[in-house]
């Protein structure tokens, strides 16, 4: 037997059935997005190192990145994420730009990890990013085009929860700690908590100078759930989010800090409720990362939501539904070779009418025929035999409800529209 060749580890295939949930997945995100106002948008899946060694953490640049030397010798990653590239097309043009700058995009990212549940080597993610508003109500705008996303597949507050924390009140509460020179060691000590073993967990807290001391602390801050009433800006954050509809969604959490180097402010997590599968989509507020690719200083929030985890938690809980592998509105079939021009006609004169037709390639048994629309979703089929065609009729075949209807030909088509919207 012939080897087959496998894909690439980490990367999947989209078959008709996957590239359909993907496809569904993408349509609700540009509904969401765009009931905000916010523009679709993509940068280069290529990008010089440079951008992320200084802004996204050690741990993405240095055991993530996909990075290879290009001919001219210069360090080049597939994209692990978008942020930076966005604050680089800003800085390139921000003094064009109107702001607010309200913009999204979905396309395929790529990180260096351990595939397993949840998580691929390469994957799709949404973003959304709002700059040049520095104020917690736009990041409860925020949260609030994740919530209407979660509404627009069908979950709820009971099924999805937003869990926020503010990078500023943590920075606060590390200081009164006694340990602002580790601040960014303590934080991706935070990030991990749910990663590692609490000895493992404490043990990493002893290697980077932590006193058991500052570790008790530490954790009596992580349990403090009411921690957020200190902050002024989660305060507002959560009276603009009540003010939005969204405030049964958000939870805070002050383990959620988020692992970038970059966020300066909130930051998010969304998650179901029942803890079953790691965080669906993650972000916050970066007000330097700009500056720091360059441009003048202006602040931004923003999250990702990768393809994998919430396709995952969709089909998990029922929401995804029956989906089309077909675009095709109508089947025409084929009866036999003598007939076969009229049927292509046909399939002409439906598109020209503006609909979908697809017709059957070759003159086989009419069951087969209708089997071939059925796995595809094609709902209806135009059957158009001899005693049709002597009649100036077409037989409409309804796959959804099993019925059948002779139509005159020139009708054929405003009926089909007809029933496609009942």
């Amino acid at each position: 037997m012939k080897t087959k060749i496998a894909t690439v580890k980490g990367a999947r295939d989209f078959y008709p059935e996957q590239m359909a949930l993907r496809s569904w997945l993408y349509a609700n995100m540009r509904a969401a997005a765009q009931a905000f106002g916010y523009q679709e948008y993509d940068g280069p899946f290529l990008e010089t190192l440079d951008l992320y060694a200084a802004k996204s953490g050690e741990e993405l640049v240095k055991e993530q990145a996909f990075v290879f030397n290009d001919r001219g010798g210069d360090q080049i990653t597939l994209r692990p994420e978008l942020t930076p590239s966005l604050a680089r097309m800003v800085a390139a043009r921000q003094g064009q730009l109107p702001r607010p700058i309200r913009w999204w995009s979905f396309g395929p990212f790529w990180r260096y990890e351990r595939p397993q549940k949840g998580r691929s080597r390469e994957f799709f993610q949404w973003n959304v990013d709002l700059l040049g508003v520095d104020s917690p109500a736009a990041d409860a705008e925020l949260a609030g085009v994740m919530a209407a996303f979660f509404r627009n597949i069908g979950f709820g507050p009971a099924e999805i929860k937003i869990q926020f924390n503010n990078r500023r009140l943590m920075d606060s509460e590390i200081a009164a700690l006694g340990l602002t020179e580790q601040k960014k060691d303590v934080f991706r000590l935070i990030d991990r908590r749910d990663k590692l073993s609490a000895e493992a967990w404490d043990k990493y807290a002893a290697d980077l100078g932590v006193t058991a001391e500052q570790l008790a602390g530490l954790k009596a801050m992580l349990a403090n759930r009411e921690l957020w009433r200190q902050s002024e800006e989660c305060q507002a954050f959560l009276t603009a989010a009540a003010a939005l509809g969204i405030a049964d969604f958000l939870e805070y959490d002050p383990t959620v800090i988020r692992g970038l180097d970059y966020y300066t402010g909130t930051v998010f997590e969304a998650r179901d409720r029942e803890g079953e599968f790691r965080a669906i989509l993650g972000g916050g507020r970066y007000d330097n990362l700009v500056g720091d690719v360059g441009g003048d200083r202006l602040p931004g929030v923003g999250f990702a939501m990768g393809d994998v985890v919430i396709g995952l938690v969709a089909q998990k809980y029922g929401k995804v539904g029956a989906l089309r592998t077909s675009p095709s509105d109508v089947l025409v079939t084929v009866f036999n070779a003598e007939t076969l021009p009229q049927s292509l006609q046909l399939a002409a004169e439906l598109r020209a009418a503006g609909l979908r037709a697809e017709w059957y390639p070759e003159p086989v048994k009419l069951d087969r025929q209708l089997k071939y629309a059925d796995a595809t979703g094609v709902r209806f089929a135009a059957i158009l035999g001899p005693d049709e065609l002597a009649q100036g009729l077409v037989m409409l075949k309804d796959l959804a409800n099993r019925t059948q209807t002779p139509v005159v030909r020139q009708q054929l088509a405003g009926l089909i529209q007809e029933k496609g919207r009942q």
